[in-house]
This record gives structure tokens, sequence and C-alpha cells, in this order.
């Protein structure tokens, strides 16, 4: 299966490298150099994952996320490891956040996993995410679900894949879907990586 992308950055010399970079399973659809364009060439393509970078003229990543999010996952690759950029994109929709500096094999497997649904963060910043996680669980005195689902709701936000969920918590990976699927369908939410957004913006206790 051909993963169909577009490519935001208002750098040319950027996206020309990660075009040439992509593998085989990867198409660009589309490109853009600011974010007006970046919204106006998801819509018309409708590819099935966007690479945007943070910063860039006439709206920024984060209006890219804000308008296009629901239409496919969208992954900020950017320089900037600030925590408020990072927790801003988050609750804003987006499917992952990864640095500049990324290397490339990791750049293309989180990219596969993000257009399969997973969250994906730069191992630095993974931590960043399960801090904000951690500080709303202590604010949170609700919650719709049940111990294990918050356990499994944890574990999620660190990208892990159903198999590492069912190793870690002594359950099947299908088991495993199963509680993803629960928590989804309790939440509202469509996505494995609208999970992300929920635990940043509401917490577990």
């Amino acid at each position: 299966m051909v993963i169909r992308v577009v490519l935001a950055d208002d750098h040319e010399l950027l996206r020309r490298g990660i075009r040439a970079e992509l593998p085989g399973d990867f198409e660009v659809v589309g490109e853009a150099d600011d974010a007006e364009g970046a919204i106006d060439v998801i819509t018309a393509r409708q590819p099935d994952l966007v690479v945007s970078d943070l910063h860039m003229p006439r709206g920024g990543g984060l209006a890219v996320v804000q308008k296009c999010a629901t239409i496919c996952p969208i992954v900020i690759l950017t320089v900037s490891e600030a925590e408020a950029d990072l927790l801003e994109a988050v609750a804003a929709g987006a499917a992952g956040y990864l640095v500049k500096t990324t290397p490339v094999d990791e750049l293309t497997q989180a990219l596969r996993a993000a257009a399969a649904g997973e969250p994906v963060f730069s191992p630095s910043l993974a931590a960043l995410v399960l801090g904000e996680f951690r500080r709303l669980a202590k604010a949170a005195d609700t919650n719709p679900l049940t111990e294990r689902e918050r356990e499994v709701l944890q574990l999620v936000a660190r990208g892990r894949t159903y198999r590492e969920l069912g190793d870690e918590l002594g359950i099947s990976p299908k088991t495993a879907e199963n509680h993803v699927r629960n928590i989804l369908a309790k939440l509202h939410l469509t996505r494995r990586s609208d999970l992300v957004r929920y635990a940043v913006e509401h917490g577990l206790d």
C-alpha cells in the first residue's frame, strides 16, 4: 500500500531532501511553503499523511493541524523542542511531533506508524507529553475509563503497539486492541493518535 503524503515546509531544500529520502511505499502528492497553501493542497489532494513544519508563513503548522487534522494524520517536523510548542501541537490535534534531526530510517518508520493512526514522538519529547499527562492526571477527579483502560491509555500515549501493550500488561494483542477500541468508543474518538490529545487535554487518575 502506497502512503500518499503532502509536505509543508517553507524551506524547499528540506522538502526536496525528504522527498528524495522517502522509500517506495511513499508518494508525495503535494507540497506547500506556507500554511494557507498547505491547507489548500491537503483539501484538494486528500492525502493519507501530512508532514508539516511548525513555523511557516501565513499561519504556521498549528493552523494546518487545526484545519486539516480531521482529513488525515498530521505530523509536525520541526527544529523546536520547546515544551509549549509540543503540547500546543498535540492539543490542536497533531498525530505526532518529530525533530528535524531524526535519522531518516527512524523518520520513515514513524511516518508509517502515523499513517496507520499511531501517535509518534521523538524520544526526547515523549517524556514531556507524559509529564503533562501526569500533571493533568492529578487534577482530574472524574474519568469514564476503568483502571485497566487508563493503564492502556498511558501506554498508547507512549506509542506502544498492540503487541507491546500485551507484553507489558500480560494480555494478548487482540485484548489490547479491544481495550483501545473500547476507550475510543467511550471517549467518542476515532484514531489512536486522538488518545494522546485527550490525555494532554483531560489527564487521567
